[in-house]
């Protein structure tokens, strides 16, 4: 089957063609300045591009040309829109106990019902959804929710301790988010083991300018980092991670900040950018602390003492930890943070073989000793085929 994947934001749209069975790209596309003077789409084919540039008043216009450059005699990728047999379409929130399903009137109202915890990316996703809709009716639409891997969670750990009727009346409770990309490489851990799913315990860590980490027990995901918002959890690249509470009302109390410049402090000007006062990139911060920086050191010393916390009460939760897999752009690419992270616990089990972990970037590869109880592995997301293949599993129930 091909399934055509759409991740619609305000004013972009990216879409990747992908044959589910060979699970090969096809081709990929991105449109940018919707609504905006200069709109163009860059499509790719066989890595070649070529660009468009035309007025794109709406996400209409933009959706009509990402079909023309699919269809396109020259740099198409099918013949006719008659080979794509579904659009699979990333959503980023879908609320409560909500999976991946085929997208008909009343999906569109609950997703709009949840926009409420994601305003920018809700209704963004929607008008990808309805423009395709507009343009080629009756192809099968399928939202793949961010938040969805982690509606298996139980009360203890989707709970928080305020009063109860802000979780009855107003949905406050953790809800998780990087689930496409927790699900992928959770699910590519096991067929790199040659094992069922269901039969392992996996911690995923995806790490980049956003990190998140999840534990699954037995196929199912049962905590994660993440929560309301992708503000919680552990220190990010601009983002806070973990505070008192507190220190919100002290400083709004204190410095008459409004809420709105709360928010931007918490999740735009804090982490290691924060921190180091530097930057948010990780290679700008290990090349500073290398020269001797000592506020660039600290960012990265509390980035990694977060992620161990988390590691370390995941384990504890699992009981018995198959494999460990890093992913995302840190996780992937970064040897120094996958090695500092999982330092000295060779007791637990737990042992890198430097051999195969220096210098490793962006491929899967098992980086632990022979001898070590816990697999650890990296694993390259990649969203865009698990959003695929769920809108493939979910035409076929």
């Amino acid at each position: 089957m091909k399934v055509l994947v759409i991740n619609s934001g305000s004013s972009s749209l990216k879409y990747q063609l992908l044959d589910v069975d060979t699970r090969v790209l096809i081709g990929k596309g991105l449109v940018e300045r919707i609504g905006l003077e200069g709109s163009k789409l860059t499509h790719t084919k066989d890595g070649e591009k070529t660009i468009i540039e035309k007025p794109m008043p709406s996400h209409i216009e933009a959706v009509e040309y990402v079909f023309d450059a699919l269809t396109d005699e020259n740099h198409g990728l099918v013949k006719s829109i008659d080979e794509v047999d579904a659009i699979g379409h990333r959503i980023v929130h879908g609320g409560e106990n909500k999976e991946s399903q085929v997208i008909d009137n009343e999906l569109k109202e609950d997703i709009k019902k949840w926009t409420k915890f994601a305003p920018l990316h809700n209704p963004a996703g929607l008008l990808g959804v309805e423009a395709c809709e507009k343009i080629v009716p009756g192809k099968p639409n399928v939202a793949v929710f961010d938040t969805a891997f982690f509606s298996s969670m139980p009360a203890k750990n989707y709970m928080y301790a305020l009063p109860y009727e802000y979780y009855q009346e107003d949905g406050i409770r953790r809800y998780g988010f990087h689930g496409t990309s927790h699900n992928y490489v959770t699910r590519h851990t096991a067929e790199l083991m040659g094992v069922d799913q269901k039969d392992l315990n996996i911690i995923t860590i995806h790490l980049g300018n956003g990190s998140s980490i999840a534990a699954t027990e037995n196929g199912v995901c049962i905590n994660t980092t993440l929560g309301l918002t992708p503000l919680e959890g552990l220190v990010m690249g601009t983002r806070s991670g973990d505070i008192d509470p507190a220190i919100v009302t002290f400083l709004m109390d204190n410095k008459g900040y409004t809420t709105s410049q709360m928010d931007d402090i918490l999740n735009k000007k804090s982490g290691v950018l924060g921190i180091s006062g530097l930057s948010s990139d990780f290679r700008d911060l290990e090349d500073a602390a290398d020269e001797g920086n000592e506020r660039a050191k600290l960012a990265l010393d509390m980035f990694v003492q977060r992620a161990r916390k988390y590691v370390g009460a995941y384990m504890i939760e699992l009981g018995r930890v198959d494999a460990i897999s890093f992913a995302g752009g840190i996780g992937e690419n970064s040897d120094i943070m996958r090695q500092r992270i999982l330092d000295n616990l060779e007791g637990f089990g737990i042992e890198i073989d430097d051999s195969k972990n220096n210098g490793l970037r962006g491929k899967d590869a098992l980086i632990s000793t022979e001898g070590s109880k816990t697999k650890v592995y990296v694993v390259p997301t990649n969203e865009e085929l698990m959003i695929a293949l769920e809108t493939v599993e979910v035409l076929q129930k």
